[in-house]
């Protein structure tokens, strides 16, 4: 958890170790309420009907690293659409990621530039829904953080920058004055006086589980980046008269007063949930594992990174249709949002592995955040599927002898890939499979994006010219047989000249031809 210092409802989170900033903390079963007041209670995203994770991806091995990730509602039905929020979701993705690729070709001589988006709901209900995104980045050695969140209300079906939640202009000098209160005596830590009554310094307001509301600040806008998180709960007696109607809704829903707001406060659930959490998972397998012999057969293993997304569910009918089977890389964030899709995974006889909780550069990271990363991953993974992963694929590939040594500790080998069909860089399904089946070999390891549209649209042509060729599809580990795969191991592909060491550092290198678009 992160450091935490408290002075009058004020939390400094210095040295952060999580990959998103605040957390919602695991309350005693009797008390759901966290000790930390500018801790968010949020959402699980799975209960949110109608659920979609779109992302944006710049390669794997590329310089800037670029990932981004936001909700997308969409029921078919349109009960609970909110097509106003799924633009303004994008609409915003697009404009950080313009304005971070305008930074980077102006310091392009920088070393170590990304960029990533992942995100939270503050609130879900049949009035409201709250979305929060954490927006990081570096162009250089220093990574620093903004954070905004956006606010649907169901009632008038329109989108609400967080300053939207008050009633007006004198409330927001008020709740300013308020916060600047707060802040005083922080010093020189922290700067008060830099907080205005501007729109800007109040883009991210949530609310606690008691219904104080939670105010956050960007990096470098009251402090130096190196605070980390800051934040201010203000009290719900001090800003109630300030909040608009639609305030007060969004209050209601991120408290779980509202009909239909979702959440985990229930001590009953998190009986059930802590229960379930103590009990021994199994390594996770293959249901079909055994059924190939890939020292006999022409092995060769198909791998999926960044989902579950939207195509996911079309890509295992494609799977299933030719009985072939795949190696799921699944983030922490996505695989929450589509917990049925990974269990669908597992049951047609696929395999789960780790790629961490937000796809962040693990290289760029200190130990302490990697661990975070895969580790929240890992809990989220083994708990849909109730087995626990064994391999792990670093975001981009980029892995050290570093990264692998933590991934050895936490029972986790490192799997890169032997053929890069550059689906996340190309838009062509024709040219997808003729780059994976040129790459093919017994015990290749193919790397594609069950996120990318055309890389599904790709996939009957590559099952059916390497089944011509005599290919049978299996998960990674079933590559190696008898051999196994060690913890904290290397491997790049699966064929008996080339097993696999810590000294494998295989991986497709990736020329961006132009910013990539929602």
């Amino acid at each position: 958890m992160p450091k935490t210092g408290l002075v009058g409802g004020i939390a400094l989170l210095v040295a952060a170790v999580t990959g998103c900033g605040a957390v919602a903390a695991s309350p005693d079963v009797g008390d759901p309420l966290p000790s930390e007041p500018t801790m968010i209670d949020y959402v699980d995203p799975s209960q949110v009907y109608g659920l979609n994770v779109r992302t944006v991806a710049a390669g794997d091995a590329a310089d800037p690293h670029v990932y981004a990730s936001y909700p997308s509602i969409d029921d078919p039905s349109g009960l609970n659409d909110a097509p106003g929020l799924n633009d303004r979701l994008q609409r915003t993705v697009k404009e950080q990621l313009a304005r971070f690729w305008r930074d980077a070709s102006r310091d392009s001589e920088l070393p170590h530039r990304e960029f990533n988006i992942d995100w939270q709901f503050t609130a879900a209900s049949d009035e409201v829904i709250g979305v929060r995104l954490r927006i990081g980045e570096s162009v250089g050695t220093a990574w620093s953080e903004s954070r905004t969140t956006l606010w649907y209300d169901r009632r008038d079906r329109r989108v609400l920058d967080s300053s939207g939640l008050l009633k007006d202009r004198a409330a927001l000098e008020e709740l300013a004055s308020l916060v600047r209160e707060r802040l005083t005596g922080l010093r020189p830590r922290v700067n008060p006086r830099a907080i205005k009554a501007d729109p800007r310094f109040f883009d991210s307001l949530g609310f606690n589980p008691r219904g104080d509301l939670v105010v956050e600040f960007d990096d470098h806008q009251v402090g130096a980046a190196s605070l980390g998180r800051v934040a201010v709960a203000v009290p719900a007696s001090d800003v109630e008269h300030l909040l608009s109607a639609a305030g007060a809704r969004a209050r209601r829903a991120a408290v779980g007063e509202a009909a239909g707001a979702t959440g985990t406060r229930n001590p009953e659930l998190w009986k059930e949930f802590i229960a379930e959490a103590g009990v021994p998972k199994p390594p996770a397998a293959s249901s079909q594992t055994g059924s190939v012999d890939c020292a006999k057969a022409k092995c060769v293993a198909l791998t999926y990174d960044d989902g579950p997304g939207p195509d996911t569910g079309r890509l295992l009918d494609i799977l299933g249709r030719s009985h072939a089977r795949a190696t799921f890389f699944s983030l922490g964030t996505s695989a929450s949002a589509r917990p049925e899709l990974l269990k669908r995974m597992m049951r047609e006889g696929h395999l789960v592995g780790n790629h961490t909780w937000s796809h962040r550069d693990l290289t760029a990271l200190p130990d302490i955040k990697v661990t975070d990363q895969i580790n929240r991953a890992q809990y989220a993974l083994t708990h849909t599927v109730g087995q626990v992963p064994g391999l792990i694929r670093p975001p981009y590939g980029a892995a050290d002898d570093r990264i692998a040594s933590i991934a050895g500790e936490l029972g986790l080998a490192v799997v890169r890939w032997s053929t890069d069909t550059g689906d996340i860089r190309g838009t062509d399904p024709k040219a997808i499979a003729d780059k994976a089946v040129a790459g093919a070999r017994p015990g290749a390891i193919i790397l594609m994006h069950d996120v990318h549209a055309p890389t599904v649209d790709a996939t009957p042509e590559i099952l059916r010219r390497l089944r011509e060729k005599g290919y049978t599809f299996v998960t990674v580990p079933e590559l190696y047989g008898s051999r196994g795969m060690t913890s904290g191991r290397t491997y790049t592909s699966g064929d008996s000249e080339n097993p696999g060491s810590s000294e494998d550092r295989g991986g497709g290198s990736v020329t961006l031809q132009r910013p990539p678009t929602p």
